[in-house]
């Protein structure tokens, strides 16, 4: 069996699709057989096997278990596979693996694993000598034995123990991992295995506080009381110095020791972090030392770092086997983050207060040492550089915050951001100072562009709260941005055009005349600095400009703005450009705040066909597309109001290139960007004169008739259905009179439309609008022009209706119904009361629905609408309406005793009260009363007559 698995695995592993999913599928087909689990144990205690086989076999052993070893997993298959002598000795095998002496750690933690799976099940019922067996090997075991009882420790603790276990074992467990962690003649990587895992505990104290604060806090006292001198003491050993890359490459006796070290100091800190989110108070009185000794590591660090990741290139943010992090950025990281949470401690605030209030002037208070130590930490590492140098969207999505990566310079200006939530003035005068001083010397580009990165985020943080900093201040910092924009180097000139921008909108009038310099500067750069980073930054810096100065300056510059962008677009490939989706929305946001300077550039100049050009190779971007409806539903609104001949001129401008892009979209089959056009000519047409610019109709219908009569795409269907509506609302007669190729009749084509929306085979989501439409249509065309189409058409409504679940589809095709009811309601009674449905009388079908689904319409007028509709059904009296039930509230089923499982409920049949539709109509009639009466349409009949009973 063990050859054959063994054989098996390999193939897992090869890269030919074909045997390897043959290997998987042979592998499943030995699920239920009892030797199956005890070859894989076999193979992974293999010394002979190759490692990623023995790695393999444990991977589909911890599959194995999920799937059949016990109900308790998710994964469980409903059926037991391994028997309970299997499975006795697939624990002592798996426990024996996990911790013994000399074997690789990944196999060690692969069967940790799978031990806590075992365990998460059988712990402590079936396996009760687990945990005392770890309690025995911690403390007298050799080091590859610690590391495995360790692991699985760990694994026990975060997965396994539930709050009553783990109080009947936290002080076994506490002291044992304690004596590991001070034990000094312990590897320093197993001494951080050991606080790790103490980690954990306070996880697990965490989930249980609230249920059990007082006894939750005197154990955390009494632990801590133990533990806290041990943390002070790691954070004031200083680390040694740090290995050469050579000795890292070659992973010598040096380079253990002190990415052990850093391990160590690395869990201390995560540690103390997490005491300080659970149990504040109990670390407030130690935080004055902890902070001091926070400071004085990262003081002291400061030229391994420095040499380490801004000179060389050190391999970074890198973990261990066990998932233990090791590198020195990630101890910085982790240190700078505590400095931070201890500068919000009381104890802290107060001695640093008073410190600031005993020093004369900014010069050397500890507000500047901090900025000293944050400019430190906030160079651009050369891996960093080489990475923007590249990829210049890297470089914004750093700079715009939306980036996963969290790195020493990101902490260094939330450090700085914080310090100046608490000490206004103090910090941007302290960063002054320390500028002052930097400049003045001849340290590298990287440390005055860091020191212009901090006061970048310190000024993007005052404007998002509405903060501004003095005069005097914002013109000290003048020099230092000139200076910067001069430089050779292109991410120190970037900087300094964005420190610029960000410097205008938080400096008032103070900053004005040298801001507009400052734009003019930065405007001639997107174009002419040979640098991609200087260019994109400039382009991003616009935006603040534009934002905060008054339009008398930016408006005669409007045209500039656009043509710099427009030559900076020139200049790319757009196929690239559509990969770099942080660089495409800086584009298209700095465009639109340039176009609302004065929308009337998007019929004189060429803003708008810039933006449509940007939005067509970004169109699958949601953001982007956003922006881009935003903008010209901004443009299309201020256009239109202006009367005249504006709204027909922007038409005649942007018409071709909608029309185009359902054409280029259709041939290339990019269904987003035609999606795009769709929103847009939506947008147009919502936003149009009443009527619409003569040939509107003739240039955009065909387009739209096409896709809605041969596209699948549900948004698509949406975004022409609701682009239909709004031509139609608003220029019904030049709709109706218009004639398609064929000949037929605008209304033909559009109850055509309809049908095919309403018919099954075009899904809920994809017909969401149709209600809309057939309303806009019933309302428009009128009895005499629908004629016979009339009653088909609601007819056709009400069935699709009844079979409706998607609650925006309800909502759509309720409010049919509920706008004929304004003003018809007894007519809309009539005729339903005459519809038979699938041997459902039509009226039933629609109130069911209709009520039935109310409360969950969304809509200001929409809401507004039905509520009134329906107290407008109320006011008849009608006694067919009164005979109609509809579903009420949920039976909770009491059952016999029985605690309701997830399967039971499964089974069980769910049940609602029947309530006469009278009591819902009775309750909209007392909300519309206390509404404001919703002004009517059309005094005419739209509906066909009938023959109904006499109405009370």
């Amino acid at each position: 069996m063990e050859e054959q698995l063994v054989q098996l695995l390999a193939t897992t592993q090869a890269a030919q699709e074909t045997p390897r999913r043959q290997a998987e599928q042979q592998l499943e087909s030995l699920y239920g057989r009892q030797d199956f689990p005890l070859g894989l144990v076999a193979v992974a205690s293999h010394d002979s096997v190759a490692l990623n086989i023995r790695q393999a076999a444990l991977l589909y052993l911890k599959k194995l278990v999920l799937a059949g070893w016990s109900q308790h997993f998710d994964e469980f298959k409903d059926q037991v596979l391994i028997s309970d002598e299997s499975k006795v000795h697939i624990r002592e095998a798996l426990l024996a693996l996990s911790t013994t002496d000399q074997l690789d750690r990944k196999i060690k933690a692969a069967a940790s694993v799978v031990v806590s799976k075992i365990a998460s099940a059988d712990f402590p019922e079936q396996w009760p000598d687990l945990l005392p067996k770890l309690m025995h090997i911690i403390p007298n075991g050799a080091d590859g034995q610690l590391h495995g009882a360790l692991k699985v420790l760990g694994e026990l603790v975060d997965d396994c123990l539930n709050e009553e276990q783990f109080f009947s074992v936290a002080r076994d467990i506490v002291k044992v991992v304690y004596d590991v962690a001070v034990n000094e003649a312990r590897k320093p990587t197993l001494r951080a295995l050991a606080v790790s895992v103490f980690r954990g505990c306070f996880d697990i104290l965490e989930m249980v506080m609230e249920d059990h604060k007082a006894p939750v806090k005197a154990f955390a006292d009494e632990v801590l009381t133990q533990w806290t001198p041990f943390f002070i003491k790691v954070m004031e050993t200083r680390l040694p110095d740090p290995p050469s890359e050579q000795e890292e490459n070659e992973d010598s006796p040096n380079a253990e020791t002190y990415r052990g070290l850093v391990s160590l100091k690395l869990q201390v800190v995560k540690v103390l972090m997490r005491i300080r989110s659970v149990f504040p108070a109990m670390l407030s009185p130690q935080s004055p030392v902890l902070f001091s000794a926070t400071w004085g590591e990262l003081s002291s660090l400061q030229a391994a770092y420095h040499q380490m990741y801004i000179e060389e290139e050190r391999q970074s943010r890198l973990e261990d086997a066990d998932g233990l992090p090791y590198t020195l950025d990630f101890l910085v990281l982790e240190e700078l983050d505590f400095m931070q949470a201890c500068l919000r401690a009381p104890p802290v605030r107060t001695e640093l207060q008073q410190q600031l209030q005993n020093s004369q002037g900014t010069e050397g208070t500890w507000v500047t040492e901090v900025m000293k130590l944050a400019v430190a930490y906030a160079q651009i590492t050369t891996e960093e550089e080489g990475l923007w140098n590249t990829d210049v969207n890297i470089f914004l999505s750093e700079e715009t915050s939306v980036t996963a990566n969290y790195t020493p310079r990101t902490a260094c200006g939330d450090l700085v951001i914080k310090l100046g939530e608490w000490l206004n003035q103090a910090t941007v005068e302290g960063l002054l100072s320390y500028t002052r001083t930097l400049y003045s010397t001849t340290q590298s580009w990287k440390a005055k562009e860091a020191v212009l990165y901090v006061l970048n985020q310190l000024l993007t943080d005052f404007s998002d709260v509405d903060k501004q900093i003095g005069p005097e201040a914002a013109t000290g910092f003048i020099d230092f941005i000139r200076y910067a924009i001069q430089q050779p180097d292109p991410f120190l000139r970037a900087r300094g055009y964005l420190v610029a921008g960000s410097l205008t909108r938080v400096s008032g009038d103070a900053f004005q005349q040298v801001a507009t310099s400052f734009l003019e500067t930065c405007l001639h750069a997107i174009p002419n600095d040979e640098s991609d980073v200087v260019q994109v930054s400039c382009i991003r810096a616009l935006q603040h400009y534009l934002q905060a100065l008054p339009p008398a300056i930016t408006q005669p510059l409007q045209a500039s703005i656009v043509a710099a962008i427009s030559t900076y677009l020139q200049g790319q490939d757009m196929q690239d450009l559509a990969e770099s989706d942080d660089l495409m929305v800086t584009i298209i946001e700095t465009l639109r705040d340039a176009i609302l300077l004065d929308p009337r550039i998007c019929i004189t100049g060429n803003g708008l066909d810039l933006l449509f050009t940007v939005a067509s190779h970004g169109a699958n971007n949601f953001q982007l597309t956003m922006l881009v409806n935003e903008t010209f539903e901004d443009v299309t609104d201020t256009i239109s109001s202006m009367g005249g001949d504006a709204y027909i001129n922007l038409c005649a401008k942007v018409l071709p290139s909608l029309t185009g892009a359902f054409d280029v979209g259709n041939l290339t089959e990019e269904n987003a960007l035609t999606n795009l056009a769709a929103d847009l000519l939506s947008v147009l047409a919502q936003h149009g004169t009443e009527p619409l610019p003569q040939g509107f109709v003739q240039t955009t219908m065909p387009k739209l008739t096409r896709l809605l009569l041969g596209s699948s795409d549900d948004e698509l269907l949406k975004s022409a259905t609701t682009a239909v509506k709004n031509i139609l609302a608003h220029d019904h007669q030049q709709l109706f009179e218009w004639r398609n190729e064929e000949g037929k009749a605008g209304l033909e084509v559009i109850l055509t439309i309809v049908g095919r929306l309403l018919s099954t085979t075009v899904n809920d989501h994809a017909a969401g609008e149709v209600g809309a439409l057939a309303a806009e249509v019933v309302e428009k065309a009128g009895h005499e022009r629908l004629g016979p189409h009339l009653p088909e058409l609601l007819r056709a409504v009400a069935v699709r209706l009844g079979s409706a679940e998607h609650a925006a589809f309800i909502q759509s095709l309720t409010l049919v119904f509920a706008r004929l009811s304004l003003n018809h309601a007894g007519e809309v009674v009539d005729f339903l009361a005459t519809q038979d449905i699938a041997g459902v009388n039509g009226l039933q079908i629609v109130m069911a629905k209709w009520l039935e689904n109310s409360i969950n319409f969304a809509g200001y007028d929409e809401i507004r609408q039905n509520v009134i509709a329906l107290s407008k059904l109320y006011d008849l009296k009608d006694p067919r309406l009164a005979q109609i039930f509809v579903k009420g509230d949920l039976i909770i089923s009491q059952g016999n005793g029985q605690i309701m499982t997830r399967s039971r409920a499964r089974n069980s049949k769910t049940r609602f009260s029947s309530s006469p539709c009278a009591r819902t109509l009775i309750r909209m009639y007392c909300v519309a009363k206390t509404s404001t009466p919703l002004s009517t349409t059309s005094a005419h009949s739209v509906l066909p007559p009938t023959n109904p009973k006499r109405r009370r």
